[in-house]
């Protein structure tokens, strides 16, 4: 792991602690990473799916093959 630190609120660290804790998470810190992962995989599957659709209408108007 990299050690990088970064600063939460007070309330949302408690919070992500709470969540951690119930999901069965053996640290905040993990639960936090997993989360994040999670997050942009999921943008990053959105951006490739939109410059798809962008690639296809260009592709339908005829501007590229």
């Amino acid at each position: 792991m990299f050690g990088a630190k970064i600063k939460l609120d007070k309330d949302l660290f408690e919070r992500c602690k709470k969540h951690a804790m119930e999901v069965g998470y053996s640290s905040v810190e993990e639960f936090i990473t997993h989360i994040l992962e999670k997050e942009i995989r999921n943008r990053e599957k959105k951006n490739t799916g939109e410059e798809k659709e962008i690639v296809n209408k260009l592709k339908g108007l005829g501007y590229i093959d």
